[in-house]
């Protein structure tokens, strides 16, 4: 198994560190997970395997520090290598080869951030390369693109496992020409130097004879017989990482100067350990990838398995026609999964889908028992008429205040972070917030759309903006927490997307005419509020389970940080 072969490895590596690292703490780096933030109709609910990441993190820092592969003390020292790639350098300087450059000052002691093994030597990182220096816009910016032709790198390419050619745009040979100082070459390092991309590298694949970059992207060209790959996972790990975004400049965006790269300090190692190094941190990543696939096919399993229990509940087996048939046999498929909450239950993703099903249940009457026709939500509700206002035509000075958009896609008003506009001395009817009603996000990003909260207060110094709506429902025949209760439910939300208007680059929304048609079935009063006490109980346990998980969660990521920061103080 990928757990084995990387035990087994780290054992291999000529270090106590790496192995008890390692193999002391393997179900740690698989356990440790964290919700990946979603975007898009609904949750993914997708997680991060953070400890995983912790893991690579750990093994590259490792390895810059002379623990991950073993030391030879008949080898040739690097501060022998590194005069020999002093002298090339300068022959090239002299040749014309590459631009003279000035010389770098000497690292000096309280420069050095942590001891290497002996053998080893520190260097500047311009005193190991060729070139350093970004690309450059076409003239003409995206007109001069073309169907085909010349590789042109922009920093959504640059990725740390290797370039990404997907969404590669193309120049003519002609401007490629006229760009010659950014031409890339096989086996340069490429580094996106700006944006939220910052830090990214990659080695350009032999394959790829003839590119150029962007100004975003910076080439990092070294002078053999420099291990690239070396340098390469060198730049990736957390070290020089926190020199790239600790020595960045630019106030409105990050970036790195040329000037600043070349004075990152290096830990040189001799040029055969550099092929040692790289040859073990290969072997440690393929089969981190192989435990991420395997850690990740064990979640895919336990997402199925929690959507077929799931599932049982929502429907009845064949042949039970009765109400009562069905209420037994959803007791007994609720036992059996009540029997097991603390195996199943334990990612975001399965509280979440049990909270969704513990909706559908109740809006269809599986939870309290209820036998009406679904009746169109429009019979009682009411939407006050807007009366030709908009929030758009006023001024935002002093005075009533218009709630932030997307307040109502995390339950709760945000009130404290609201605009200012001035509407005159009062209110209008219309536009006034009371206790019970129910906003909704007509229009936002798609899985936004739709998502509701119901007030639990007057809000008379409160309006609300465009895209929401306001809904007063009928108390004769409702109460707001079950039409609040029945719009957060699945069908309804799935209603409501279906509708959506709205094209490819413009805001998703729907419309009064959408959100009157949802379809209800309404039981009485009565068990309209049994329905939601029910809801709130069972609301409650999932409440409680999250809790937990986020408290264990939590906890066996500060683990792996602290087995992380005690291999590598």
């Amino acid at each position: 198994s990928a757990r084995e072969r990387l035990q087994a490895t780290a054992r291999d590596g000529g270090s106590a560190d790496v192995a008890g690292a390692v193999i002391d703490h393997l179900d740690l780096w698989t356990g440790a997970v964290t919700k990946k933030s979603s975007s898009g109709r609904g949750s993914s609910g997708k997680v991060e395997l953070t400890g995983v990441k912790r893991l690579r993190e750990l093994i590259l820092n490792l390895a810059v520090r002379g623990k991950l592969a073993h030391q030879n003390p008949n080898e040739e020292p690097a501060i022998l290598l590194a005069e020999k790639i002093a002298t090339e350098r300068a022959t090239l300087m002299q040749a014309g080869a590459i631009k003279k450059s000035p010389k770098l000052p000497q690292i000096a002691p309280e420069e050095i951030p942590f001891d290497i093994p002996n053998g080893w030597h520190w260097v500047r990182l311009g005193e190991l390369v060729k070139k350093i220096g970004s690309g450059a816009t076409p003239r003409g910016g995206k007109n001069a693109y073309v169907q085909s032709g010349i590789p042109f790198l922009r920093s959504q390419n640059i990725w740390n496992g290797g370039l990404n050619l997907q969404d590669v745009a193309y120049i003519p040979p002609e401007t490629h020409e006229r760009m010659a100082n950014t031409h890339v070459f096989p086996n340069d390092i490429l580094l996106n130097i700006t944006g939220a991309s910052l830090g990214r590298c990659t080695v350009v694949p032999t394959e790829l004879e003839m590119a150029n970059v962007s100004q975003h992207v910076t080439i990092i060209r070294t002078i053999d017989p420099l291990n690239q790959s070396y340098l390469h996972y060198l730049i990736l790990s957390p070290y020089v990482q926190s020199l790239v975004w600790g020595r960045q400049v630019g106030m409105a965006r990050e970036g790195l100067s040329k000037k600043v790269l070349e004075q990152f300090e290096i830990p040189l190692p001799p040029l055969e350990e550099q092929h040692r190094i790289v040859q073990k941190v290969d072997e440690l990543m393929a089969l981190c990838d192989r435990l991420e696939q395997q850690t990740s096919d064990q979640l895919e399993a336990h997402e199925t398995l929690v959507d077929t229990l799931l599932g049982s509940l929502l429907k009845p087996a064949e042949g039970s026609l009765t109400q009562s048939e069905n209420a037994t046999e959803l007791a007994d498929n609720w036992a059996r999964l009540a029997a097991h909450f603390d195996t199943l239950f334990t990612t975001e993703q399965s509280i979440d889908k049990l909270r969704q099903t513990i909706l559908q249940l109740a809006t269809a009457g599986k939870l309290v028992p209820f036998q009406v026709a679904p009746i169109p939500l429009k019979n009682i509700l009411c939407f006050g008429p807007r009366n030709g206002f908009s929030p758009k035509e006023s001024t935002y000075e002093t005075g009533y205040k218009v709630l932030k958009l997307g307040a109502t896609t995390k339950g709760w008003l945000d009130l404290l972070e609201s605009k200012n506009v001035d509407i005159g001395n009062s209110v209008p009817p219309h536009l006034s917030l009371e206790k019970g009603d129910i906003l909704i996000q007509r229009g936002n990003a798609a899985n936004h759309v739709g998502c509701n909260v119901l007030l639990d207060a007057d809000y008379p110094n409160y309006i609300y903006p465009d895209l929401m709506m306001k809904v007063r429902v009928n108390e004769e025949v409702t109460i707001p927490s079950f039409v609040a209760l029945c719009l957060s439910a699945p069908g309804s939300r799935q209603f409501m997307w279906e509708r959506m208007t709205g094209t490819s680059g413009t805001m998703p929304k729907i419309s009064k005419k959408v959100v009157e048609e949802i379809p209800v079935a309404l039981p009485s009063l009565e068990i309209q509020k049994a329905v939601v006490q029910k809801v709130d109980e069972l609301m409650g346990l999932c409440d409680q389970l999250k809790e937990r998980l986020n408290q264990a969660s939590e906890t066996r990521c500060q683990l792996a940080e602290a087995v992380v920061n005690q291999a590598v103080p």
